[in-house]
């Protein structure tokens, strides 16, 4: 397996470009969804085999282990080529939560298996009366021998329709005295008898999300993570990944090529108005990306995410939205077109980032409850 945090920068860079831009399927470059496991496996799989599917893991579990500044022009390079976000909850959820907090045996089992393509992750945490407020979840894990049985729903289950397993957070001790104890997490086989889907379309018409139903649904004690009762401990440590996979720049960073390539298209730069829009979201995009650098680096150290992460989410998706709005305004009576639109010899799918971005707010804790945090665990303000 190559060093390539041995590697310069620019030698990094210039072996990733031509990797995905020149191996990724041009068919899917540039989707305006998220890929189906039908699309991506291939993709997956030669990832897998060329050693680079798990960017953010450790080598010695068979990921990349990138130094902070590999791992951004990793993500910069796949925004570049157009590649798309796959079913990844495993590598950028499950697994750095089986390193953290798994046991041997649950390493040993499911990371190979992450790492080949054998399992692929959904995310069981939202339900329909405990989304940001995740800590008011009602679906019930019972011990009953060698077994628990859960019973309960999940929504927002993005990609669930092409998951093998799911990770379930439960409550399992309905007298705690605090709504954040007496939760546990699981691991789940979705193929167990008793879970049902019910696809859900959104916005933009994809059918990305799922709500999942439990009805007396067995997983063994050996696929409880952690301690008995102690799962938010871990939901947090997860919750820190899942706003470090969100605050990445790399959604933001799609968008501000496409407003770069309508802006040329359309002479706009020289507008003195647009360019002092546009340079200010260029630099928050870049003030983003050195922060997002720290968060990795403190990621691959092992370092528990604290609550100052969620900075990330909150700024991440809002300037991902400031630049879905931008590039609506200069695309003028074209901005509330569907699909590609030519702008002289540039086609560029307009609303598509405008659709993606507006839930990025909403889910892994909406921005106004990562305020709340930053408030009161980070600034130490009065509630």
């Amino acid at each position: 397996m190559s060093d390539w945090n041995a590697m310069s920068d620019e030698a990094f860079r210039a072996e990733a470009r031509a990797f995905f831009e020149g191996e990724f399927p041009e068919e899917f470059k540039f989707l305006p969804r998220r890929m189906r496991w039908s699309e991506c496996r291939d993709w997956y799989l030669k990832l897998s085999k060329k050693g680079w599917i798990a960017p953010n893991w450790p080598r010695e579990h068979g990921g990349m282990g990138l130094s902070p500044s590999k791992l951004l022009i990793y993500f910069e390079e796949t925004e570049r080529a157009g590649v798309g976000r796959m079913p990844d909850q495993g590598i950028t959820m499950v697994g750095p939560t089986l390193i953290r907090f798994g046991n041997d045996a649950q390493r040993a089992r499911y990371l190979p298996k992450i790492i080949a393509g054998d399992a692929i992750w959904c995310q069981g945490y939202s339900e329909p009366n405990a989304g940001s407020d995740l800590a008011s979840l009602r679906t019930e894990a019972l011990p009953d021998g060698d077994d628990y049985v859960i019973n309960g729903s999940k929504i927002w289950t993005s990609m669930a329709h092409d998951a093998t397993n799911i990770y379930v957070l439960a409550r399992t001790d309905r007298q705690a005295k605090k709504k954040q104890e007496g939760i546990s997490f699981f691991l789940v086989d979705m193929k167990t008898p008793g879970i049902t889907l019910r696809t859900i379309r959104n916005i933009a018409g994809h059918e990305e999300f799922c709500q999942v139903f439990f009805d007396n649904v067995r997983t063994p004690k050996e696929n409880l993570v952690g301690e008995l009762h102690k799962g938010w401990t871990i939901a947090k440590g997860l919750l820190g990944f899942e706003r470090l996979n969100i605050g990445s720049p790399r959604r933001p960073l799609q968008a501000l090529e496409k407003l770069e390539m309508l802006a040329q298209a359309r002479g706009l730069l020289t507008d003195p108005a647009f360019a002092e829009r546009f340079t200010q979201l260029k630099l928050d995009l870049a003030d983003l990306g050195s922060l997002y650098g720290r968060y990795v680096d403190k990621a691959r150290r092992g370092e528990a995410m604290g609550p100052d992460v969620s900075i990330l989410k909150v700024w991440s998706m809002d300037t991902y939205q400031r630049l879905s709005e931008l590039l609506m305004d200069a695309a003028g009576e074209y901005g509330a077109v569907e699909g590609e639109v030519a702008f002289g010899e540039t086609a560029i799918d307009v609303l598509s980032p405008f659709y993606n971005s507006r839930p990025g707010t909403i889910y892994g804790g909406s921005n106004e409850i990562q305020r709340n945090i930053l408030a009161k665990y980070v600034l130490n303000l009065p509630s």
